[in-house]
């Protein structure tokens, strides 16, 4: 089976190519895709060549952890049927083309395990099942674990924010670019010299600033938590003496587990959870360029689809 994907052949050069990938195993699934999104967080570390050492990272690579398609073919094993839409966290199957996370891709052959089965009248906001499942981690739905504030009012911000607000928590975000201030939804948004509060039990930083913990930490009260959401290209470093003063704690929320994708995908279906003004730009593959160009570098841009029924 052959199928065309968005290959990163080197830092900031995106093509679409067509490439090989596996034949059908017995437990695998074959989806057609019709839509992907493009992280701004893991994905531009990729593309600007900053991403740490990890786990399946090199070059030539097939990014993307955000799909979603149709089945087209089931393996002897596996429990779905031809037909069935679902949400698509990436593949390996691109043989020496290497797949982190190879979710951008007309075609995938992916563990029938690994998808989420969803409803046929879900539409392209479906993408967001793994960067909602992101936010829901941070706290697993803990009612007296959501944030008081976040830091950020990106796609994940908003999600942490509107998590928060579901469990019954009204959180501040801190977000000092107007283009970004707006699209609240049962929270505040202020620009952080707006906020003299310095008593935050929880605070959850989405933004990736790896020089931001001292300002947070002056905003805790004692035996407050910081919850690192992001993800960080350089050391994190704060002061001791006032972290130890307020007897801080930290933890770092790591990527999502089936579970939390689970109960996510019902807060959604029960409409507990909006995914709705998150999507703000769709794109063509043949376009890869100049779309992950304007995902990392147009603040307008809260999240770039490429719609592949196009491709």
């Amino acid at each position: 089976m052959e199928a065309q994907a968005i290959v990163i052949n080197q830092p900031k050069q995106v093509s679409l190519k067509k490439l090989q990938i596996e034949d059908l195993g017995m437990d695998d699934v074959a989806v057609e895709m019709e839509y992907s999104g493009i992280s701004t967080g893991t994905e531009k570390l990729i593309w600007s060549g900053l991403m740490p050492q990890f786990p399946g990272m090199g070059y030539p690579l097939v990014p993307g952890y955000e799909s979603v398609g149709h089945i087209t073919h089931v393996g002897e094993n596996a429990k779905l049927k031809v037909g069935q839409r679902v949400f698509v966290p990436g593949a390996k199957c691109y043989g020496e083309v290497k797949g982190l996370f190879g979710g951008a891709s007309s075609h995938v052959v992916i563990p029938a395990q690994r998808v989420t089965l969803l409803d046929e009248d879900d539409g392209a906001e479906s993408i967001l099942l793994a960067l909602a499942a992101t936010a829901y981690h941070v706290t697993e739905g803990r009612e007296q674990a959501q944030p008081d504030l976040i830091i950020g009012h990106g796609v994940v911000g908003r999600l942490l924010a509107r998590i928060a607000v579901a469990k019954g928590k009204t959180p501040i975000v801190w977000e000092t670019n107007p283009i970004r201030s707006t699209g609240a939804m049962g929270y505040k948004v202020v620009h952080p010299k707006d906020d003299d509060f310095h008593q935050y039990g929880v605070i959850c930083d989405a933004s990736g600033d790896s020089e931001i913990i001292n300002t947070l930490v002056s905003r805790l009260r004692p035996q407050g938590e910081i919850v690192l959401a992001g993800f960080y290209d350089r050391p994190i470093s704060y002061n001791f003496a006032p972290a130890f003063m307020r007897e801080m704690k930290m933890r770092i929320a790591a990527q999502w587990q089936a579970k939390d994708i689970e109960e996510v995908h019902q807060l959604i279906r029960s409409k507990q959870l909006a995914l709705d003004g998150l999507i703000t730009h769709t794109s063509n593959p043949q376009e890869a360029g100049s779309a992950y160009h304007t995902a990392f570098n147009d603040m307008q841009c809260l999240k770039m689809t490429l719609n592949w029924r196009t491709a």
